[in-house]
Protein backbone atom coordinates (compact mmCIF):
# COMPACT_ATOMS: atom_id res chain seq x y z
CA UNK A 1 0.00 0.00 0.00
CA UNK A 2 1.50 3.20 -1.30
CA UNK A 3 1.23 5.81 2.07
CA UNK A 4 0.42 9.45 1.87
CA UNK A 5 1.88 12.07 3.69
CA UNK A 6 0.85 15.34 4.37
CA UNK A 7 2.44 17.52 7.41
CA UNK A 8 3.77 14.15 8.80
CA UNK A 9 0.23 12.29 9.07
CA UNK A 10 -0.72 9.32 6.75
CA UNK A 11 -3.37 9.50 4.78
CA UNK A 12 -3.69 6.17 2.33
CA UNK A 13 -3.94 6.36 -1.44
CA UNK A 14 -6.59 3.87 -0.93
CA UNK A 15 -8.96 6.90 0.10
CA UNK A 16 -11.72 7.22 -2.29
CA UNK A 17 -11.05 10.36 -4.10
CA UNK A 18 -11.93 12.17 -7.49
CA UNK A 19 -8.51 13.41 -8.95
CA UNK A 20 -8.05 16.47 -12.11
CA UNK A 21 -4.44 16.15 -13.41
CA UNK A 22 -3.31 20.18 -14.12
CA UNK A 23 0.33 19.35 -14.99
CA UNK A 24 1.99 15.96 -15.70
CA UNK A 25 5.19 17.72 -17.38
CA UNK A 26 5.35 14.51 -20.47
CA UNK A 27 5.10 17.35 -23.17
CA UNK A 28 8.67 18.09 -21.74
CA UNK A 29 7.64 21.58 -22.26
CA UNK A 30 9.16 24.44 -19.90
CA UNK A 31 7.40 27.32 -21.94
CA UNK A 32 5.53 28.33 -19.38
CA UNK A 33 7.51 28.05 -16.41
CA UNK A 34 9.91 30.17 -14.61
CA UNK A 35 12.39 30.73 -11.59
CA UNK A 36 11.80 33.64 -9.51
CA UNK A 37 14.93 33.72 -7.03
CA UNK A 38 15.61 36.16 -4.02
CA UNK A 39 17.58 38.54 -6.08
CA UNK A 40 14.89 40.72 -6.67
CA UNK A 41 14.95 41.87 -2.79
CA UNK A 42 19.40 41.31 -2.27
CA UNK A 43 19.40 37.85 -2.15
CA UNK A 44 21.99 34.67 -3.32
CA UNK A 45 19.78 32.05 -3.88
CA UNK A 46 20.05 30.68 -7.11
CA UNK A 47 17.06 27.86 -8.09
CA UNK A 48 16.85 26.89 -11.89
CA UNK A 49 14.22 24.19 -13.20
CA UNK A 50 14.01 21.43 -16.12
CA UNK A 51 11.48 19.34 -17.89
CA UNK A 52 12.60 16.05 -18.79
CA UNK A 53 11.58 13.02 -18.72
CA UNK A 54 8.00 13.56 -17.44
CA UNK A 55 9.54 15.36 -14.47
CA UNK A 56 10.10 18.90 -13.46
CA UNK A 57 13.16 19.72 -11.33
CA UNK A 58 13.56 22.46 -9.64
CA UNK A 59 17.31 22.41 -7.80
CA UNK A 60 19.72 25.13 -6.68
CA UNK A 61 21.50 26.57 -3.26
CA UNK A 62 19.81 28.74 -0.96
CA UNK A 63 21.08 31.49 0.95
CA UNK A 64 19.52 32.97 3.77
CA UNK A 65 21.61 35.83 4.03
CA UNK A 66 19.86 38.78 2.53
CA UNK A 67 17.13 36.76 1.19
CA UNK A 68 16.16 33.31 1.49
CA UNK A 69 14.18 31.88 -0.80
CA UNK A 70 13.94 30.65 -4.56
CA UNK A 71 10.91 29.35 -6.84
CA UNK A 72 9.38 28.18 -9.68
CA UNK A 73 5.84 28.58 -10.79
CA UNK A 74 3.47 28.96 -13.98
CA UNK A 75 1.06 31.78 -15.18
CA UNK A 76 -2.01 29.24 -16.20
CA UNK A 77 -5.71 29.76 -15.22
CA UNK A 78 -7.31 27.36 -13.39
CA UNK A 79 -11.13 27.08 -11.91
CA UNK A 80 -10.36 24.69 -8.88
CA UNK A 81 -13.92 25.58 -7.26
CA UNK A 82 -15.35 22.39 -6.00
CA UNK A 83 -11.78 20.47 -5.16
CA UNK A 84 -10.48 20.26 -1.76
CA UNK A 85 -6.80 20.34 -2.68
CA UNK A 86 -3.59 19.50 -4.59
CA UNK A 87 -2.11 16.26 -5.13
CA UNK A 88 1.49 16.37 -5.91
CA UNK A 89 3.32 13.60 -6.69
CA UNK A 90 7.30 14.75 -5.41
CA UNK A 91 10.80 13.45 -4.47
CA UNK A 92 13.25 15.41 -2.74
CA UNK A 93 16.30 15.76 -0.87
CA UNK A 94 14.79 15.72 2.48
CA UNK A 95 13.53 19.22 2.67
CA UNK A 96 10.67 21.44 3.38
CA UNK A 97 8.94 22.95 0.26
CA UNK A 98 5.46 25.67 0.09
CA UNK A 99 3.25 24.69 -2.89
CA UNK A 100 1.33 28.05 -4.04
CA UNK A 101 -1.86 28.90 -5.52
CA UNK A 102 -2.77 32.33 -6.39
CA UNK A 103 -5.91 33.65 -7.39
CA UNK A 104 -4.71 37.48 -7.69
CA UNK A 105 -5.97 38.83 -4.45
CA UNK A 106 -4.25 41.90 -3.38
CA UNK A 107 -4.51 43.39 -0.12
CA UNK A 108 -3.89 47.16 -0.63
CA UNK A 109 -1.42 47.64 -3.57
CA UNK A 110 0.55 43.88 -2.88
CA UNK A 111 -0.29 40.94 -4.08
CA UNK A 112 -1.19 38.01 -1.60
CA UNK A 113 0.23 35.00 -1.50
CA UNK A 114 -1.08 31.85 -0.40
CA UNK A 115 1.26 28.90 0.79
CA UNK A 116 1.35 25.73 2.66
CA UNK A 117 4.27 23.36 3.70
CA UNK A 118 5.20 20.07 2.57
CA UNK A 119 8.26 17.87 3.17
CA UNK A 120 10.25 15.68 0.82
CA UNK A 121 11.82 12.36 0.93
CA UNK A 122 14.83 10.48 -1.41
CA UNK A 123 11.80 8.07 -2.91
CA UNK A 124 8.27 9.06 -4.47
CA UNK A 125 5.51 10.33 -2.44
CA UNK A 126 2.34 11.65 -3.36
CA UNK A 127 1.25 14.22 -1.33
CA UNK A 128 -1.92 16.07 -0.32
CA UNK A 129 -2.03 19.67 0.27
CA UNK A 130 -5.64 20.44 1.19
CA UNK A 131 -6.53 24.47 0.15
CA UNK A 132 -7.69 24.89 3.92
CA UNK A 133 -3.72 24.43 4.76
CA UNK A 134 -3.04 27.59 2.73
CA UNK A 135 -2.07 30.48 4.65
CA UNK A 136 -1.90 34.30 3.20
CA UNK A 137 1.09 36.53 3.22
CA UNK A 138 2.66 39.54 1.58
CA UNK A 139 6.64 39.11 1.60
CA UNK A 140 6.25 35.99 3.93
CA UNK A 141 4.46 37.95 6.68
CA UNK A 142 0.74 36.50 7.45
CA UNK A 143 -2.09 38.81 6.60
CA UNK A 144 -5.76 39.01 6.79
CA UNK A 145 -7.26 38.22 3.09
CA UNK A 146 -10.33 37.06 2.10
CA UNK A 147 -10.45 33.28 1.35
CA UNK A 148 -9.20 32.24 -1.53
CA UNK A 149 -10.99 32.06 -4.60
CA UNK A 150 -10.80 28.57 -6.60
CA UNK A 151 -12.48 29.57 -9.55
CA UNK A 152 -9.70 32.46 -10.41
CA UNK A 153 -6.78 30.43 -9.97
CA UNK A 154 -4.34 32.19 -12.28
CA UNK A 155 -0.52 30.66 -10.73
CA UNK A 156 0.59 27.54 -9.22
CA UNK A 157 3.63 27.22 -7.73
CA UNK A 158 7.05 26.10 -5.25
CA UNK A 159 8.91 27.28 -2.86
CA UNK A 160 11.54 26.80 -1.13
CA UNK A 161 12.48 29.00 2.26
CA UNK A 162 13.04 26.71 4.88
CA UNK A 163 15.52 28.89 6.30
CA UNK A 164 18.97 26.57 5.78
CA UNK A 165 21.24 27.14 3.45
CA UNK A 166 22.45 24.91 1.09
CA UNK A 167 21.53 22.62 -1.96
CA UNK A 168 18.28 21.80 -2.56
CA UNK A 169 16.33 19.57 -5.14
CA UNK A 170 12.42 19.01 -5.76
CA UNK A 171 10.96 16.53 -8.54
CA UNK A 172 7.61 16.84 -9.45
CA UNK A 173 5.79 13.97 -11.52
CA UNK A 174 2.47 15.81 -11.42
CA UNK A 175 -0.12 18.16 -10.18
CA UNK A 176 -3.55 17.17 -9.42
CA UNK A 177 -6.76 18.52 -7.84
CA UNK A 178 -8.12 16.42 -5.55
CA UNK A 179 -11.80 15.82 -3.70
CA UNK A 180 -13.49 13.01 -1.48
CA UNK A 181 -16.15 11.13 -3.67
Amino acid sequence: MLAVWLFSAPVFADDMVDTHLLFDFTSGRSDSWSVVNDGVMGGRSKGYFQIERGVLRFSGTLVTRGGGFTSVRTFQSFDLAGFEGLELKVRGNGRSFEVEVNDGQRVGWRGVSRRAPFETQSDWQTVRVPFSALRATIFGRRVDAPPVDLSEIERIGFYILDGRDGPFELEVEFIRAYRAQ
